[in-house]
């Protein structure tokens, strides 16, 4: 049963298992990530032992096919997810979405004999995973990609490297695309790559704005051996593969940022509520409420935008791709832009790192360039328009 829309309200109106979903996210949450969240950016330490707490929740493998563990769920069930995950931690939820997105791609395009090889410790966590697409020379123009793979006997042999990759060295297994052909998308093929694989190697933790939660570094490739067991599909379907995943991936780190917005918000409404100035609480001058509803307005906004193109995505319509660029664009400016509200809202108090909304304003301001930047959403967009004329 799908989520509806009240005519009235305009508000989704979820059925009974996506509520019970997003009440197991919201709990787990509060519970294991809020409390941690500062103190894990502050000393910039990824939490393996409670990202991997996700895995008996059903979150590893959240749009995997259940025959190897995974809870076969939806995209709304998964923007859901995303979306209370964030409220406690932007960075935290959108390794959670990382992960799913190597996973589901095995679970998509990989043989039976691969899914069973893979998929039941990526589902329960035991294993972590990491999408590698992005090069030094190649970011929005992932067609361009120079990572570069060999057949040599029953091996495929790597040499190139990775770029912005979040989980970089913590993670066990890498998803990787690499050119097996000519200069073009055609030329891609898609590897399963272990951490022990000879031959690989990672960069240094990169030092970021936001996100310290998550080690990035570069993926190095130095003849690095990968058995030919490991191609995804065929030679040449990687490109597809890559670009399969975006629409999702679009959507989740959208939801992050609404779960973000959500938490800056709140964190806003309680400050204003206290905080007093010329003799009163501060959330009764009317600059300040104006500022508060546009805020709320804006919020709600961006999140029925963001389950309506995530529907269009779980009925497979054919504008399904065109919405999912457009709720990434607008969903992810409009986080970005309520958490530097909230911020501002705060005053000085909100440059301080202990009261959290900085971490915020620093966190989804990522989102605006992660899955294809604000910018390639653009053009995305505007090719769909144009080519329906």
């Amino acid at each position: 049963m799908d989520a509806a829309v009240d005519a009235g309200t305009g508000q989704f109106e979820l059925n009974e298992e996506q509520r019970a979903i997003q009440e197991m996210a919201q709990a787990f949450a509060a519970d294991r990530v809020a409390p941690n969240a500062l103190d894990w950016d502050r000393a910039k330490h990824f939490p393996a032992d409670v990202i991997r707490e996700t895995g008996p929740l059903g979150l590893g493998g959240i749009y995997v096919r259940d025959d190897v563990g995974g809870s076969a769920l939806g995209r709304l069930d998964a923007v859901l997810i995303f979306e209370a995950l964030a409220h406690a931690d932007p960075a935290f939820s959108s390794f959670i979405s990382i992960h799913n997105m190597a996973a589901s791609m095995i679970d998509r395009f990989g043989s039976d004999e691969q899914r069973q090889r893979f998929l039941p410790k990526l589902t329960s966590m035991e294993w972590l995973a990491s999408y590698c697409l992005t090069e030094p020379g190649s970011g929005s123009d992932a067609a361009a990609l120079k990572t570069r793979a060999v057949k040599s006997g029953g091996d495929y042999v790597l040499n190139g490297a990775k770029q912005f990759i979040s989980g970089a060295g913590d993670s066990d297994l890498y998803v990787v695309m690499a050119r097996t052909g000519a200069d073009g998308p055609k030329g891609i093929s898609t590897f399963v790559v272990p951490k022990d694989a000879p031959g690989l190697s990672f960069g240094a933790n990169e030092h970021k704005m936001g996100w310290h939660m998550q080690s990035t570094r570069q993926v190095i490739f130095e003849d690095c051996k990968v058995p030919a067991g490991n191609l995804l599909a065929a030679e040449g379907a990687g490109f597809g593969i890559a670009m399969a995943g975006l629409d999702g991936g679009r959507l989740n780190i959208a939801a992050c940022s609404l779960g973000g917005a959500q938490s800056a918000l709140d964190k806003a409404l309680a400050y204003t509520s206290e905080r007093k100035a010329f003799g009163s609480k501060i959330n009764q001058f009317q600059a300040l409420q104006f500022r508060l509803a546009d805020m709320e307005t804006e919020l709600q906004a961006a999140r029925i935008f963001l389950y309506a193109a995530a529907s269009k995505l779980d009925r497979k319509a054919p504008d399904a791709g065109k919405w999912s660029a457009m709720a990434k664009r607008f969903v992810t400016d409009i986080g970005f832009d309520i958490a530097n509200d909230a911020l501002q809202l705060h005053g000085g108090y909100g440059y301080l790192h202990d009261y959290g909304i900085e971490k915020l304003v620093r966190d989804l301001r990522v989102h605006q360039i992660l899955e294809g930047t604000n910018e390639i959403m653009r053009v995305i967009i505007a090719r769909a328009l144009i080519g329906r004329q």
